[in-house]
């Protein structure tokens, strides 16, 4: 006769069996440096970008500041690596880096054919064109002929190639190996446009001799789902990053800031914040973390609200809108599974 077992929660599951946590070998690399190393690109403002002091700042190196909250308590255990688009995948897979977190687009040939696993989304983008305003143009459609600067190594490339060939016209492609160069040669009239991801078109403006002089036009004509990457085989390591990201977007739509981390851990009675914040439920066993690993990201790097502002957003130069990076109940996509 068959015995049924009905397990009513995830915390009767989680009492019935006994799960041994194991460290993979890239935990257990970062645990015995004692930092991350994070690999980010070579200067994009908002996204990563060193200051006169050498330290960097940006919404990609919050992820790895997030991550390094979680595992050590202490936001600041992290060393960055800049690496060009050439190179970034190379560093990944060699072991040069723990994290790719470096505005990096999320396809399948780079989540299939690569030995690398994109951990989530941190930032939803798509790409666009940026023009001087003397030469006229209100739409990429009245672009056929012009040359672009391009960043190489990128699928900014591609994009550009089937843009052009589905609207039946030409262009002429100059590439460059890192955005700082693209901006460069357009500032200095080496090319008609400049394409790259809408978010860094905005981020490259501020940096030309005359920003007001340049628009970014209204085209976006690719998807670009943009997060950290990881090796593959290495699901310990894994779940930490993706869950590092997903605790910033929770404590966003539950109302838990950086300022009031403290009061609502020691006075909330919501379930969903307790949850969070390790006060009930499964912590943080299942990823080898101390049951305050949330706790210390919201506290020292911010929610993903905080981190967008900052960086990107209202509270930045770039000031973009949150547009598709806002919470799916706030008009965006922005969505992280529950933490229970």
């Amino acid at each position: 006769m068959k015995k049924i077992y009905a397990l009513t929660s995830a915390v009767a599951l989680a009492a019935t069996f006994s799960v041994t946590v194991h460290a993979g070998a890239t935990l257990d690399a970062v645990k015995s440096r004692g930092h991350v190393q994070c690999g980010t690109n070579t200067g994009v403002p908002g996204f990563a970008t060193p200051d006169d002091k050498g330290n960097w700042s940006g919404i990609d190196v919050d992820v790895c500041r997030a991550v390094a909250a979680a595992l050590f308590g202490d936001a600041g255990k992290i060393q960055i690596t800049p690496l060009t688009a050439k190179e970034r995948f190379t560093a990944l897979q060699s072991g040069e880096i723990d994290i790719l977190s470096r505005n990096t687009t999320w396809t399948l040939t780079r989540d299939t054919s690569l030995g690398l696993n994109f951990a989530g989304v941190n930032y939803y983008d798509g790409q666009g064109f940026m023009v001087k305003k003397s030469l006229g143009v209100a739409s990429a459609k009245e672009l056929d002929g012009a040359s672009f600067c391009i960043q190489a190594g990128t699928t900014t490339e591609l994009n550009l190639t089937d843009y052009f060939r589905s609207n039946n016209m030409a262009y002429t492609p100059i590439t460059f190996d890192t955005s700082a160069e693209t901006a460069a040669a357009f500032d200095a009239g080496r090319c008609d446009a400049l394409t790259s991801d809408q978010s860094q078109l905005y981020a490259l403006r501020i940096q030309l001799k005359n920003p007001e002089g340049a628009v970014v036009l209204p085209e976006i004509i690719s998807k670009e789902p943009l997060g950290p990457v990881v090796r593959q085989g290495d699901d310990e390591w894994f779940n930490i990053v993706r869950w590092s990201l997903y605790a910033m977007l929770n404590a966003e739509e539950l109302g838990v800031t950086s300022a009031n981390v403290d009061e609502m851990a020691a006075n909330s009675k919501d379930p969903n914040v307790l949850r969070l914040l390790g006060k009930e439920g499964i912590k943080g066993s299942g990823m080898g973390l101390n049951d305050n690993w949330a706790h210390n990201i919201i506290k020292q790097v911010g929610n993903y609200a905080e981190s967008f502002e900052r960086n990107v957003g209202q509270g930045s130069p770039l000031k973009i809108a949150r547009g598709l990076n806002a919470l799916w109940n706030k008009g965006g996509i922005q969505y992280a599974p529950p933490i229970r």
